[in-house]
């Protein structure tokens, strides 16, 4: 994998899905869009390189639960969550760690062991929500997996899956790969783990038929309620779940401040200070339970000294630039051929014939990379945060002759190299049974942010520039316009709302969207150009529009503006509105 050149992909695939669905007629905004989507911090912001060290583990850590053996060393975060969530009195938690660290497994643990301990016990004791049907099956499967291969759980813990689609046929039992989903079979002996989204919760509330996936659940039958990427179930969604758990609380009779309710998120994970304080009252008020300040269970990560455990350098240059043909991926005709030469570049030629002949390379250029002064600038300087490239490149040149005074496209080559190795290597830890697992060596992320195109206004001037509302000043706002474009012609145009009787046109988002909407008699087309496409069959006016007061000149003739004696004015088409939909004008709000 070569980071920086799926970034690049997505950037241009991005780009190209945009232009071929607004392809532009009008020449006088031919360029705007592609003057948009070159723009720096546009619609693309960056990338940003992230390295994440591995998760912390503790040596010899507790045996939390000895029914039900854990299948890995737990990280230092998974442990801080047991602790919480595996007691005979479990607190209310909120796991907000990075993707990859686990996070199912710091609830999911706790879970099977209180099931297992209240085997004999007939209802539903844990509840898990989860945002998305397709997320829902993932995560049936690892709970199957988790249940099938301990023998003290297979055939006397029971998990279903109460989703979407009608859930008849196979899933009359639990396999391998598989939890419970024929709901009859569900209704007539409930599992003890059911997993669902909001939605399908609230009709378990409601629908006779589903009455009897209650029937054995007493008030303090469930102990664990589950909400799955917490950070989705916000605004209106948020109050629907807060409401919903309300109604499930009320229907068990849940003693209060009784209910485990656990929230994760990766999203969550930078909280810090007030962030903290409003995700811990933000939780409080979706699941109407009590979260104490220590509630946040956070990712604990090697810090960098640790990981590179005072590893020498050995390998003190990077590639020359005189080698900027041989670090650019696009001079091979494969990603093997281009990981082969970089590790020549980096490591010297005895790594080709290393790379040919053995099958743990990966794991040898771990501890090689460990040995490379720039990998370890770079991860000191990332210290686990996402960094812009540029910024991160500007940091690394302190340190680096090679990158110094050099061109961008090699620096920006040179990283990529470097980050591309990073991705191959891997590192080898010891699972719970004693035995060897291969990971990777750290996690690399490298983030593309692309910005919807909503509230979208284009400068009224000669050279028009296609601009984000939210973006402007006040000021800038009067003389920006809403941009519109005909899905039908490709015309593109200036929409505005103008009062009955008076020539000047207005700005102001809120009325124009509203005036479109409801098809009002103030809504206001303009056209730089009247294209042969639209001129066909669209009934209209030309005037004369003043870039300077924007008003409307309805005499062509004229020089000057009627209103502000500006010369500065501009010849526009002015469609009539009162045929655009449903006959031949369609032009529609970007």
């Amino acid at each position: 994998m070569i980071p920086s050149v799926l970034a690049q992909q997505m950037r241009q695939g991005v780009a190209d899905f945009l232009r071929t669905t607004f392809p532009i007629a009008t020449p006088f905004f031919r360029d705007i869009l592609d003057k948009l989507l070159d723009e720096d911090g546009g619609v693309f912001k960056e990338p940003y390189l992230s390295l994440q060290l591995p998760f912390l583990q503790r040596k010899g850590g507790a045996d939390y639960f000895p029914e039900v053996p854990l299948e890995f060393p737990p990280y230092v975060h998974q442990e801080l969550a047991f602790e919480r969530l595996g007691n005979t009195n479990p607190k209310s938690t909120i796991v907000a760690t990075g993707t990859g660290s686990g996070k199912t497994e710091c609830f999911l643990w706790p879970i099977l062991n209180y099931c297992y301990q209240n085997r004999d016990q007939d209802g539903i004791k844990a509840i898990l929500i989860y945002p998305m049907n397709a997320l829902a099956t993932d995560q049936a499967a690892r709970i199957a997996k988790a249940i099938w291969h301990n023998d003290k759980l297979k055939s006397r813990i029971s998990a279903g899956l109460f989703v979407g689609d009608k859930g008849s046929g196979p899933g009359t039992s639990m396999t391998e790969t598989q939890v419970l989903t024929n709901r009859e079979t569900m209704r007539l002996k409930p599992p003890d783990i059911l997993l669902t989204n909001y939605k399908m919760l609230d009709y378990l509330l409601v629908r006779p038929k589903d009455f009897p996936i209650w029937q054995h659940n007493g008030p303090e039958t469930l102990r664990y309620l589950v909400v799955d990427e917490l950070h989705t179930f916000d605004g209106a969604q948020g109050t629907d779940l807060a409401y919903l758990v309300r109604r499930l609380k009320a229907r068990l009779k849940t003693p209060k401040h009784y209910l485990a309710a656990v929230g994760t998120s990766a999203t969550l994970g930078g909280a810090e200070g007030q962030g903290e304080a409003k995700l811990l009252e933000f939780a409080g008020q979706v699941f109407h339970e009590t979260f104490d300040d220590k509630a946040i269970i956070k990712e604990h990560r090697q810090r960098a000294g640790d990981f590179l455990e005072e590893s020498e350098i050995i390998h003190m240059h990077a590639p020359a630039a005189e080698k900027a043909a041989d670090i650019d991926p696009n001079n091979y005709p494969n990603y093997d051929a281009y990981v082969r030469a970089q590790l020549g570049l980096w490591f010297g030629d005895e790594w080709i014939g290393i790379y040919d002949s053995d099958p743990d390379w990966r794991l040898r250029l771990g501890e090689a990379l460990k040995t490379q002064v720039l990998f370890q600038n770079l991860i000191k300087i990332l210290a686990g945060r996402p960094w812009p490239y540029d910024e991160l490149l500007n940091r690394l040149e302190k340190g680096s002759v090679e990158l110094r005074g050099a061109a961008k496209s090699y620096r920006e080559d040179l990283l990529s190299s470097l980050v591309a190795l990073v991705s191959e290597a891997r590192r080898e830890v010891i699972d719970a049974a004693g035995h060897p697992r291969v990971v990777a060596f750290v996690d690399v992320r490298l983030q593309l942010w692309l910005r919807e195109l909503r509230r979208m206004v284009v400068q009224v001037s000669r050279e028009p520039r296609l601009r984000f509302a939210d973006d402007l000043t006040q000021n800038q706002v009067e003389s920006h316009l809403p941009v519109v474009h005909c899905r039908e012609c490709n015309s593109m145009g200036w929409g505005a709302t103008r009062r009955r009787g008076q020539a000047k046109v207005h700005s102001d988002l809120r009325q124009f969207y509203s005036s479109f909407f409801s098809r009002s008699q103030d809504l206001v087309f303009l056209f730089p150009e009247r294209t042969a496409a639209l001129a066909d069959g669209i009934d209209g006016a030309p005037a004369k529009f003043c870039l300077s007061c924007l008003h409307l000149n309805g005499d062509t003739s004229v020089e000057r503006c009627n209103e502000c004696d500006a010369e500065d004015l501009l010849e526009v088409f002015v469609p009539d509105t009162r045929k655009r939909r449903g006959d031949s004008f369609h032009s529609t709000p970007d």
